[in-house]
């Protein structure tokens, strides 16, 4: 069962290794590789960080300013610290609402620090090992140039598990069968969260099969509730954009603007006999004049079913993954603001908003960073279920303490039949609360004992 995972407090995997170098390697560039390599050097290890990302930080650098917090009790440690830095810069106590640049500042600070290195533009090429342990990795840039790290250990902090991966340890991408650990909410489900209304055709020329169906829907087909499949829940940008006109870059027309790909979109406007704003986003305001723009709704910001591929592709291939959903963000943006067809109300409010000038200097001012809310997940010695969300298990060597809620968004967007008329619907929404925080077991973010060797293992804390 997928759950979303706070800021900051996304647990690192870690895979032992030996041999002569630095202490600890640290592969990624999220969230999780600041504070593991902060505390590292903090008990008095020598770090390196092998950074394949354009900036340090994840999401909480990479636009999502409204932090998922589920429950405040759970969120201790640098965790806190961070959020506290956050407030003093803000001029409170904490803050858990903020702006990308003053997220990033505040990491950065973390890492500076004589015994941590970091290397950006760095992408893992193979693994060394030596029977269950890691020797070394070997890196490359988009240049060619290679370099090879050996390590005491290593630590996966990437999102997509790449390390992890290449050093063979078990894993999985998709979802599982109700049936393989006794959930109720994995795999298939079919249910009314952020989901079209009944009636909105599938098909190019409405009515008629033959032709085709519109951009964005599968020819998958129904299936049984939670039956497991390789489907991924849904990538988008967090977005931040600026009403403030002296900090404003306005969105303009995308090279590939293609207008045919919100076709359901203007359906869906057809149907509404309300249209506001907040049916369609997540529109939250963030410090500075900004936002945080997340999905909502039948069609959002979410490229539904379009990154399957995502967690098992190259470099090349994940690079064109992400140049799509850029594309039909921003060309999601430039439609709002131009298309006769967008209801003049939410036309309006999104005409005053366009690409803040201090955020992502050197990426075009738009985050280098998409939202993988899910991508290769291990199997370790022990595998968190739905039960451990809803305190059924008893862990007893919890490190910390998740308080967020099952949540998954959209896998796939299909067509259904329903009283003899076919219709297009979003497949995979899952949002079940938690009554209150469940512990994370560490056996659930390390390999199975046959995969990796504790014995050589001596973790700083």
């Amino acid at each position: 069962m997928k759950k979303s995972i706070l800021s900051l407090v996304v647990f690192p995997l870690l895979l032992v290794s030996c041999g002569k170098g630095t202490d600890i390697c640290i592969y990624g560039g999220s969230s999780a590789c600041v504070t593991a390599a902060y505390s590292a050097a903090h008990e008095g290890s020598n770090v390196v960080i092998i950074c394949p990302d354009k900036t340090i930080g994840g999401m909480t650098t990479g636009g999502l300013g409204q932090t998922d917090i589920g429950n405040k009790q759970a969120v201790i440690g640098l965790a806190r610290q961070f959020y506290r830095k956050l407030g003093a810069h803000y001029g409170k106590l904490e803050q858990w609402l903020f702006e990308p640049h003053v997220a990033e500042e505040i990491l950065m600070e973390y890492l500076d620090n004589p015994r941590i290195s970091l290397k950006q533009g760095w992408y893992l090429e193979s693994v060394q090992k030596d029977g269950n342990r890691i020797k070394s990795i070997t890196c490359t840039d988009r240049k060619g140039k290679s370099v090879t790290i050996k390590a005491k250990q290593f630590i996966d902090c990437s999102y997509e598990g790449d390390l992890m991966a290449a050093a063979g340890v078990s894993y999985r991408v998709g979802r599982e069968d109700n049936s393989e650990y006794g959930e109720t909410w994995d795999g298939f489900e079919l249910l009314d969260q952020h989901q079209f209304p009944d009636g909105i055709d599938p098909f190019v020329e409405p009515g008629n099969p033959e032709s085709g169906l519109l951009w964005g829907i599968s020819d998958a087909r129904e299936k049984d509730k939670g039956t497991g499949d390789t489907c991924v829940q849904a990538y988008n940008y967090r977005i931040c954009l600026t009403d403030d006109p002296d900090n404003m870059i306005p969105i303009g027309k995308p090279e590939r603007y293609d207008p045919s790909k919100y076709e359901l979109l203007v359906r869906v406007f057809e149907a509404d006999p309300n249209p506001q704003l907040w049916n369609y986003f997540i529109w939250s305001r963030m410090p500075g004049h900004k936002t945080d723009i997340n999905n909502k709704g039948p069609f959002s910001t979410d490229m539904i079913g379009m990154n399957h591929s995502y967690p098992e592709a190259s470099w090349d291939e994940r690079d064109k993954i992400l140049q799509d959903h850029l594309d039909y963000t921003l060309g999601l943006f430039y439609f709002y603001q131009t298309d006769p067809r967008v209801p003049a109300n939410i036309q309006n409010e999104i005409r005053r908003w366009g690409l803040p000038k201090d955020e992502y200097v050197n990426n075009g001012h738009w985050t280098p960073q998409i939202y993988v809310r899910e991508s290769r997940r291990l199997v370790g010695e022990y595998v968190a279920t739905q039960a451990d969300c809803e305190g059924k298990t008893e862990i007893t060597d919890g490190i910390g303490y998740a308080a967020y809620g099952m949540d998954s968004h959209n896998c796939q967007r299909i067509v259904v039949e329903r009283d003899g008329k076919l219709m297009v619907k979003n497949e995979g929404d899952v949002q079940k609360g938690v009554s209150h925080p469940y512990p994370v077991s560490y056996r659930s973010l390390t390999p199975k004992r046959e995969e990796w060797n504790p014995s050589s293992w001596v973790w700083a804390r």
